[in-house]
C-alpha cells in the first residue's frame, strides 16, 4: 500500500512541477502579454493543483489525516486561476496593449467596437 501511495504522490507532484516549468518557459519565450497570460493562468493552475493533490495524498494515505482544506484550495484554484487570467487579458486588451505582429485573428475587436458604439 505504501509503495503505491508513494508512486501516486511522486507522480502528481512531478506532474505539477513539470507544468510549473512549462509556465516559466512560456513566460520567458512567448511573444506578447496575451499568450503569456494564457501560459501563466492555465498551466500554472494545473501545476499548483497537481502539487496540492500530491500533498493531499501524502497526508491522507501516509499520515492518515484527511484534510478537506486542501481539497477546498484545489477547487478554489480551479475556479479562480483561469478566471483571473481571462480578466487580466481582457483588461490588457481594453487598455490598448498591442497583440503580437504575427497574430492571425482578433476575435474581440468586433465585439469591443460594437460596445463602444452603443456607449457613444
Amino acid at each position: 500500500m505504501t509503495v503505491i501511495a508513494n508512486i501516486l504522490i511522486i507522480a502528481t507532484i512531478s506532474f505539477g512541477t513539470i507544468f510549473i516549468l512549462v509556465t516559466a518557459i512560456g513566460l520567458i519565450r512567448l511573444p506578447d502579454a496575451y499568450s503569456r497570460a494564457h501560459a501563466a493562468s492555465k498551466s500554472a493552475t494545473l501545476g499548483v493543483m497537481s502539487i496540492l493533490l500530491g500533498v493531499f495524498f501524502h497526508f491522507w494515505l501516509i499520515e492518515g489525516n484527511f484534510n478537506s482544506r486542501i481539497l477546498l484550495g484545489i477547487v478554489f484554484l480551479f475556479i479562480t486561476g483561469p478566471v483571473g487570467g481571462h480578466m487580466m487579458g481582457r483588461a490588457a486588451y481594453l487598455s490598448g496593449v498591442k497583440m503580437w505582429d504575427k497574430s492571425v485573428r482578433d476575435d474581440l475587436a468586433e465585439v469591443v467596437k460594437k460596445k463602444r458604439e452603443k456607449i457613444h
